[in-house]
């Protein structure tokens, strides 16, 4: 579902409760619920169809995905079950067991424990997480706290959805796939475990809205994010398949949603796509102190591939949420 239509659905439903630290009022990442006064629990849940052929890479993919809103909060992942959709009549038994395989290594990777999970037949495959995390109640990184002179950090390119679709239309090339794959099952482990020894201010996991529209959930009143589309990391040949509409509809929905608080300043149309495209298993989006992130962007230089970059700036509130240029 589109965030604007996801908010309308969920505005009615009551979930108050003194331990509930956050919920999905303000579209955070992840929920999070206070057991003591030193450990919260940290939930969430996230499933995928297949977005490339190989059902090993696929499980390790939807699993990154999945696994991502938790390191977003900054938080440890603790357990996580299993959640499948099986086509068994269009797919062997053995890409099942591939697909769990893939993602058992992922949760391992960033120390989490499988427990089990829900397997159903299905006629479209589907596979993701329920994941829980702990943290400590006064550690929580939040989404709409960033501060006035903080850089905005992504640690991953943009371009995925617009991929993920040309590889179902097989206009990719070979290198181009294996790239794309290369990003998507790598988790946000590490750059999470990192940030946490700078000065942070916010922080979320850029997925299904698309760099702006999860940046828009970030803002509030007093802030505005302004984004030099210059700096941008984007994978090879996105732009190139953006301008042959090779585009998922959640991309084409979030450019419509976004652009009333956008502010655009001579950015080309592919451009608009990418910025808004639906991310599988993307980035970080980090606003840090400026010297800081000087020091972290060494630090993940290499785990993220030489992606990350500082791609804008926290100011205050402007002619719009988002401004463009």
């Amino acid at each position: 579902m589109g965030p604007g239509d996801l908010k309308h659905t969920l505005c009615d439903l009551n979930t108050e409760s003194e331990n509930l630290l956050v919920g999905f009022e303000n579209s955070e990442d992840a929920s999070v619920f206070q057991i003591n006064d030193t450990q919260a629990m940290v939930q969430t849940l996230d499933f995928i169809t297949p977005v490339v052929d190989d059902p090993y890479v696929y499980g390790k993919i939807a699993a990154a995905n999945a696994l991502s809103d938790v390191f977003a909060m900054g938080a440890d992942v603790k357990t996580a079950l299993n959640i499948v959709g099986f086509d068994k009549v269009n797919l062997p038994g053995e890409a099942l067991k591939e697909i769990l395989a893939g993602g058992n290594e992922k949760i391992r990777e960033c120390g989490g424990v499988l427990l089990g999970g829900h397997t159903i037949e299905s006629p479209e495959m589907y596979y993701g997480l329920s994941v829980t995390g702990m943290i400590h109640p006064d550690k929580i990184t939040r989404n709409n706290t960033a501060k006035i002179g903080h850089v905005l950090i992504l640690t991953k390119p943009l371009g995925t959805g617009i991929l993920s679709t040309a590889i179902k239309r097989d206009l990719l090339s070979e290198s181009s796939t294996e790239e794309a794959a290369k990003v998507m099952q790598t988790l946000n482990y590490l750059p999470s475990l990192l940030m946490r020894k700078y000065d942070v201010s916010a922080c979320t996991d850029v997925t299904g809205f698309g760099l702006l529209g999860h940046g828009l959930e970030c803002v509030n009143e007093n802030i505005s994010f302004h984004i030099d589309s210059s700096t941008l990391p984007i994978l090879p040949d996105a732009l190139a398949m953006a301008a042959l509409d090779a585009v998922p509809g959640g991309s084409k929905r979030n450019v419509k949603h976004v652009t009333p608080r956008v502010t655009f300043k001579g950015n080309s149309e592919e451009h608009k796509l990418i910025l808004s495209d639906a991310q599988t298993s993307g980035g970080l989006l980090i606003a840090m102190d400026e010297k800081d992130a000087k020091e972290f962007m060494k630090e993940i230089g290499d785990i993220t591939y030489g992606y990350a970059r500082v791609v804008g700036r926290v100011e205050a509130k402007g002619v719009n949420d988002i401004i463009v240029f």
